[in-house]
C-alpha cells in the first residue's frame, strides 16, 4: 500500500500543508510540531511523490543528462562532475546513452522532455544543425559539456581544443620533430574538423613545416582505431618521429601498436594526447598529455544550468576552462 501525504497528515494530526511545508524544509513550522511530523514520516515510510511535487510547483527537481558513451572515461569522468554539483544543489539525474548516434540523441532529447525535466546537460561530438534547433525549441535550459556546436549561441564548457592541439604540436616542432603525425576522431565532428585538426594544421604552418595528408589519422575513438592508426603509419617510408593525438584510447592503440612492432616509446618514437584521463596513469610509460580538467567542465556545466534553471544572472554563456601539458614517461626529457 503506498502510503500518501494525506496518510501522514492524519496520523500526526496537522494539515497536509504543514507536512508538505516540513517535507521541502519551510521554515515557518513549528520545532514541535515539525519533529512529529518527520517521526510520522519515518515510521511511516512515506517517499514524497516527485511528479505531484512537479505538478503542484512546476519543477521537479530532477536533470537529464544526455551521454554519447557511458563506457568511456572520458564522459564518465564528466559526469561524477555533474552529479556531485546536482547533489549539492538538491537535483537528481537522469542520465542517457546515446550511443553516438544523432537519431538516438534527438529521441532522448524528447524523451527527457516529457519527463518534465528542469534542465538538461548534452555531451555529443557531433551536433548537427538539426540538433541544434531542436536544443534551441527546448522549453528548458541546455547546457553543453565538453561539446561544441558552431553558432556558439547554446550555452557550454569546454576547453580551447584548437589552442590544446597547437600546443601539442608545438611542444614537438621544439623539440627538433619534423614528422608529426596527427591521431584523430571522426573528421565529420566539429571538435576534429573546426578545433583540433585546425590547431594541428597552425602549429605546422606557422614553423614552417610542410603539412602532409600522409601523417593524419583518422578513426574512431577507441583503441582499436589507434592500432589500426599505427599499421597505415609504420609502412610510410619516412615514419613519424611524434605522435599527438586527440584521443586517449587512440593514443594508447598507437603506443601499443609502435610497442609490438619493437619501438622505444619514447627514445624512437613520442606520444603527447589530448584528454587526460585515467587511462594516461595506467600504461608504461605514462602518457604526456594535453590536461583537460574533465571533473570540472561536467562540474561548471551543472552549476551553469543551476543558474538558468534558478533564473540567476550569468555573465558568460561560453566558458572556456584553462588547460596545460603534463609531461610523463612517453615523452623524452
Amino acid at each position: 500500500m503506498n502510503i500518501t501525504i494525506y496518510d501522514v497528515a492524519r496520523e500526526a494530526n496537522v494539515s497536509m500543508a504543514t507536512v508538505s511545508r516540513v517535507v521541502n524544509g519551510n521554515p515557518n513550522v513549528k520545532p514541535a510540531t515539525r519533529k512529529k511530523v518527520l517521526e510520522v514520516i519515518e515510521r511511516l515510510e512515506y517517499r514524497p511523490n516527485a511528479v505531484a511535487r512537479g505538478l503542484a510547483s512546476k519543477k521537479t527537481t530532477t536533470v537529464g543528462v544526455i551521454i554519447p558513451d557511458i563506457a568511456n572515461i572520458f564522459y564518465a569522468e564528466l559526469a561524477r562532475g555533474i552529479e556531485d554539483i546536482a547533489t549539492m544543489y538538491k537535483y537528481n539525474i537522469i542520465l542517457s546513452n546515446s550511443d553516438q548516434n544523432v537519431n538516438k540523441e534527438l529521441h532522448l532529447l524528447n524523451t527527457m522532455l516529457g519527463k518534465q525535466v528542469d534542465g538538461l546537460i548534452v555531451m555529443s561530438q557531433n551536433i548537427t544543425d538539426d540538433f541544434v534547433q531542436e536544443l534551441k525549441r527546448s522549453p528548458v535550459p541546455i547546457v553543453l559539456a565538453g561539446s561544441i556546436e558552431e553558432s556558439k549561441t547554446i550555452p557550454s564548457v569546454n576547453i580551447d581544443y584548437r589552442q590544446a592541439i597547437f600546443d601539442a604540436t608545438t611542444y614537438f616542432i621544439e623539440k627538433g620533430h619534423k614528422k608529426i603525425a596527427f591521431a584523430m576522431g571522426p573528421m565529420r565532428d566539429l571538435i576534429n574538423h573546426g578545433e583540433k585538426f585546425v590547431g594541428y594544421k597552425q602549429a605546422l604552418e606557422e614553423a614552417g613545416l610542410e603539412f602532409q595528408d600522409k601523417y593524419v589519422i583518422e578513426g574512431e575513438y577507441t583503441y582499436e582505431s589507434g592500432l589500426e592508426g599505427w599499421k597505415k603509419l609504420k609502412d610510410l617510408d619516412d615514419k613519424p618521429t611524434a605522435i599527438v593525438s586527440g584521443d586517449d584510447e587512440m593514443a594508447l592503440g598507437v603506443m601499443h601498436g609502435a610497442q609490438d612492432d619493437g619501438l622505444s616509446v619514447p627514445e624512437d618514437i613520442e606520444v603527447i594526447t589530448s584528454d587526460n584521463t585515467k587511462l594516461t596513469l595506467m600504461v608504461r610509460p605514462q602518457l604526456s598529455s594535453v590536461v583537460q580538467p574533465l571533473y570540472d567542465i561536467g562540474a561548471v556545466s551543472m552549476r551553469l544550468l543551476t543558474k538558468y534553471m534558478n533564473k540567476e544572472k550569468v555573465q558568460e554563456n561560453i566558458v572556456v576552462l584553462p588547460h596545460r601539458i603534463e609531461l610523463r614517461g612517453s615523452t623524452k626529457k
